[in-house]
Order: structure tokens, then C-alpha cells, then sequence
């Protein structure tokens, strides 16, 4: 239950609590849904719903239910970082998405999940259990094994000391298989995972690097198992998260930072 009633606490970290309540999955939501959602009283988060709605960061149908407004839809697109980022790669995500149609998609780590900021999906892709701005676990998804494998070592250490959930039979729940598995995708720069979060989803993915040579981001493809083979995917993604990597600054010359 999030914070509700702590003497102190300021009008902005309660209207805060209200915004924070959308995510993905939770597009949609009622004033019960908020109430629940954030504790506080009935009356209090109607107040707070109708002003941020006045204010156009949300939006509210005839039916009375709230989505986020189209400006604190702008306002989240002008983060100085996943913004330039989607940017640059968008052009070669749409080159995979093409050539591939399955699956592309762009994530970064934050704290302990990787968090997926953009997406491209064909219509007859298979379903997939993230949509964009959603998380993803990094010890058994592409994007997440390589934002893992170049994390600090107390994040990897975090991860492995409380248990690794097995999502599918093929989830690496082993702290010695994984770290092996780690210690692969960094020296080479690319993931494979197979059905070990989706039964018959099969993903690839490769790094993304800034001008200092640290890894900034992950580059996959996800597909249905056994629909493409291995070798007309990750020379692709790898290709194209060199490019994205040069248009952030990246040169050969620079060396991949894993500290």
C-alpha cells in the first residue's frame, strides 16, 4: 500500500502518488482504481484527478475513467536520455522490423528490471508479455542478460543473493550457469534466449554503446520459436546496434567499458 496519511507529506508528492498509478497495464483507471492504487481518501483523489485533468496531464472519458493526457505525454518524451536514444535507433529498428517482421525492440536498465522504451511489432508477431514501457527481468530476456552482464557487480550480486525465478522449464535459475552465461555475453556483446520467459519465444539481442564505451542499452529481435533461423538474426541486430552505438559517439577504437 503506498504512503497515504504520513504527516508533511506535500500537495506535489500526493499529486505524484496519482500520476505514478498509471503504468503499463494500468493505462486506464477509475477514481476507485486510484483510490486503491494510491490509499488515500475517496474525496482527496477526485480533488487531485480533476485538477491534473484541468491541467491536461489527464484525461477523462464520459465514463469517468482516467488515462494520461497528451501533456504529460509530451512531457515524458523530452527525457534527455531514452529520447535521443529511440531517435537515433528508430531508423534501424524499422530496417529490422522490415526484414524480420517480428518482434524489435530498444531497452535500458533501471534499477534492477530492464525497461523497454520502444517497441516495433508485426501484426502476426507472437504475444509477448511486455509492451513499451514495460519491464522485463534481466537474468532471462535478451535485452536483459545483456544490460546484466555490463551492470555493476553489486547489481549482479542483488540479483543472483535473492533467487532467480523460473518463468519457463528453460528459465537459468542455476547462479553459477548464469554467471557463465554473463561472462559470454559480455565478452561478446550478444544474448541469446530461448522460451526461458515465454514458452516459444525465442530473442536476440545485442549492445548498445555511448562515446566512453559504456553499455547504454540492448537491441533485440523476438520471434516465434523455429520461425527464423539463428543466423539470419543476430548478425543483423548486432550490425545494427554497432550503428546506433556510432551515432552515439561510439568509435571502434574506444573500448567497451565493463567496470
Amino acid at each position: 500500500m503506498p504512503r497515504t496519511s504520513e504527516p508533511g507529506r506535500s500537495v506535489s508528492s500526493r499529486l505524484l502518488d496519482v500520476l505514478f498509478a498509471f503504468e503499463p497495464g494500468r493505462s486506464e483507471m477509475s477514481l476507485s482504481d486510484l483510490v486503491r492504487s494510491t490509499g488515500m481518501p475517496f474525496a482527496t483523489v477526485r480533488r487531485y484527478a480533476l485538477e491534473l485533468t484541468e491541467a491536461g496531464a489527464l484525461k477523462r472519458d464520459a465514463q469517468g475513467i482516467f488515462t494520461v493526457g497528451l501533456k504529460l505525454w509530451r512531457l515524458g518524451t523530452l527525457a534527455p536520455f531514452t529520447e535521443p536514444l529511440r531517435s537515433q535507433a528508430q531508423p534501424f529498428m524499422e530496417d529490422l522490423y522490415t526484414a524480420l517482421r517480428q518482434h524489435v525492440q530498444l531497452a535500458v536498465l533501471e534499477g534492477d528490471e530492464a525497461v523497454v522504451i520502444e517497441r516495433l511489432s508485426a501484426p502476426s508477431a507472437l504475444g509477448l508479455v511486455s509492451q513499451v514501457g514495460g519491464r522485463l527481468p534481466l537474468h532471462c530476456s535478451a535485452v536483459g542478460k545483456i544490460l546484466l552482464s555490463h551492470a555493476p557487480a553489486e547489481v549482479v550480486d542483488s540479483i543472483l543473493d535473492r533467487g532467480l525465478r523460473a518463468y519457463t522449464p528453460q528459465t537459468i535459475t542455476d547462479p553459477a550457469r548464469l554467471r557463465a552465461e554473463l561472462a559470454r555475453c559480455r565478452s561478446t556483446g550478444t544474448a541469446a534466449v530461448r522460451a526461458e520467459l515465454s514458452e516459444g519465444a525465442h530473442s536476440y539481442a545485442a549492445r548498445i554503446l555511448n562515446t566512453e564505451g559504456r553499455v547504454v542499452a540492448a537491441l533485440s529481435v523476438v520471434v516465434r520459436a523455429g520461425s527464423v533461423k539463428e543466423h539470419a538474426i543476430l548478425p543483423a541486430v548486432v550490425t545494427s546496434g554497432l550503428s546506433i552505438s556510432r551515432l552515439l559517439g561510439w568509435q571502434p577504437t574506444v573500448r567497451v567499458r565493463t567496470d
